[in-house]
């Protein structure tokens, strides 16, 4: 599957949608709130890779898409009891721009869905440590269970004596749906440094192939045709790729809050495309010049 790169020329029946919405014919939906994270973690040579999911092609959105680990928040994430270790929900809520109680639950989805679709947890017993292995058979019980929804991230922490350690994520972006499609979220991207000890699993029942790729190599595989990513998974790549070591992402996520933006067509040529963030525009220009 060979997705153009940004921007895109729009296809006639996605054009044909936002006119239908823009003269009143198509209501908007509801977006989901979810939170994804690009896990990152340096090569030999220092240089930041980053962990992609390829989504079964069977999914209803993004099928076949590589993307990170993430996923809708659940209603149980928005539990104030969930222990917690870092940087408070209150200061969450001012970088993420939201109400203190979705903050917490968006952090608290970013550490549950990086855990189930990757195997790595961002908990310790303490503020001082972290988890060092979550490979064996009662870590990989206690996943499944908890992307089965049998069991809450509350309660998997509480049994096994962790907090969440929120001072190991970083922001990086927020991404709104166009409001003409009919499936549409509302996405916070994180960043975290892959935990010194851990590693990552093919675990997700939601994804067909995992891959540790260098963000360079990873652009490059899309801009062959050979990856197809969504414009806000590229356009992170492509943004995390101008920093030159993990330690660097990390530090450029301490002084960043979120505006989300929402794509908006826009005239390309002869036809549409959909608007990216005016900081990405010289970005995507270098590359492709």
């Amino acid at each position: 599957m060979r997705v153009p790169l940004p921007p895109i020329p729009l296809p006639a029946h996605v054009v044909d949608r936002a006119a239908e919405y823009g003269d009143g014919g198509r209501p908007a939906a509801e977006p989901r709130d979810a939170a994804t994270v690009v896990l990152l973690r340096p090569d030999a040579h220092g240089r930041p890779e980053i962990y992609l999911l390829r989504r079964q092609t069977t999914m209803d959105f993004a099928g076949g898409m590589c993307v990170f680990p993430g996923g809708a928040v659940d209603p149980r994430d928005y539990d104030h009891t969930v222990a917690w270790a870092g940087p408070q929900p209150a200061e969450w809520a001012a970088r993420l721009g939201t109400a203190e109680d979705v903050a917490r639950a968006l952090v608290c989805a970013a550490v549950r869905e990086t855990f189930e679709e990757s195997g790595v947890l961002l908990a310790g017993t303490s503020a001082d440590n972290v988890v060092a292995d979550t490979t064996g058979e009662d870590w990989e019980a206690d996943r499944v269970a908890l992307e089965s929804r049998e069991l809450s991230m509350t309660d998997f922490l509480e049994r096994r004596g962790l907090v969440l350690r929120t001072d190991l994520l970083g922001i990086w972006s927020g991404w709104l749906t166009p409001v003409f499609e009919p499936r549409r979220y509302r996405t916070w991207f994180f960043v975290a440094h892959l935990p010194e000890g851990q590693v990552t699993r093919d675990v997700s029942s939601e994804s067909s192939e995992v891959v540790w790729l260098r963000v360079d190599e990873a652009l490059e595989q899309v801009e062959r045709g050979e990856m197809a990513m969504l414009p806000p998974t590229y356009l992170t790549c492509l943004e995390v790729g101008t920093l030159g070591d993990v330690d660097a992402v990390m530090a450029a996520s301490r002084g960043r809050t979120v505006t989300m933006f929402m794509p908006e067509v826009e005239p390309l040529g002869d036809g549409f495309t959909l608007s990216m963030p005016d900081r990405l525009r010289p970005l995507v220009a270098a590359r492709r010049g």
